[in-house]
């Protein structure tokens, strides 16, 4: 028996540059297996274009595993779309039905400009991290790995922060385009464990302080961030991020 294909119909968001003004574009993608992932679609229409000479869609991908954080754009409405915990390269045309209209557009913030069509400029997040999100490490033999005992309650916690792939999808559904639960969870997942606490203070204010500076919102606790993150970070690393700070602010470290 042949495979059951579907129609979709695409309006994409098309931009040439960060300087230009972009609008929507429709386009129809016809036999799309319903296993193909969403990027693996955008990839058919996109040779298709090129094989009529024109641009095709740009948009970022890379391990297409929900690994990196690469991709992600807004479809529908949604970052990453629809489907709870789940990345753009992990959404499968099984959760489109045949003759759906599908709207795509890329994240929407000051601090993402657009570049091209669907891929945003997210070096605020690299600067946020380079701004205090490390572990300085001494020189000499390395330590057994028992030397520093760590409870599992507190890597567990520890490792759920961890799971971040700075995606960026809390900020594009934050209301105030918000950088809180990124920032947040980067800061809880060094601030758990012995090995970050040298730079504990320094870290907290120097990274909150260039969140500030790269236009990010403030958080409402509305919520939003957590609900389309693909790796489910809990709201409580924003919370988390707000003691440290607060105890940051009062220290003389």
């Amino acid at each position: 028996m042949a495979q059951e294909t579907m129609t979709v119909h695409l309006k994409v968001w098309r931009q040439a540059g960060p300087e230009e003004s972009g609008s929507f574009q429709n386009y129809t993608a016809e036999n799309v297996n319903p296993h193909m992932s969403f990027l693996e679609m955008l990839d058919v229409v996109n040779e298709d274009l090129i094989h009529k000479g024109e641009e095709p869609i740009e948009f970022d991908s890379d391990c297409r595993e929900g690994i990196c954080g690469t991709c992600g754009f807004v479809i529908n409405g949604q970052a990453h779309g629809e489907e709870r915990g789940t990345t753009v390269c992990q959404l499968h045309m099984r959760s489109f039905s045949d003759g759906d209209t599908i709207v795509i557009e890329p994240w929407r913030a000051k601090a993402f400009p657009v570049i091209k069509d669907l891929v945003v400029d997210r070096r605020a997040f690299d600067r946020i991290i380079a701004a205090g999100g490390y572990v300085s490490v001494g020189t000499g033999p390395k330590p057994d790995a028992n030397s520093i005992k760590v409870g599992k309650d507190v890597s567990d916690q520890a490792f759920d922060s961890a799971a971040c792939i700075g995606c960026g999808a809390c900020v594009a559904a934050c209301p105030n385009a918000s950088a809180s639960l990124f920032t947040g969870a980067k800061i809880t997942q060094l601030a758990m464990l012995p090995q970050g606490h040298p730079e504990r203070t320094r870290r907290v204010r120097e990274m909150v302080h260039q969140m500030q500076e790269e236009g990010f919102g403030n958080c409402s606790n509305i919520g939003e961030c957590e609900a389309v993150c693909p790796k489910e970070i809990s709201l409580s690393n924003i919370a988390k991020m707000k003691r440290e700070y607060l105890r940051a602010m009062f220290s003389d470290s």
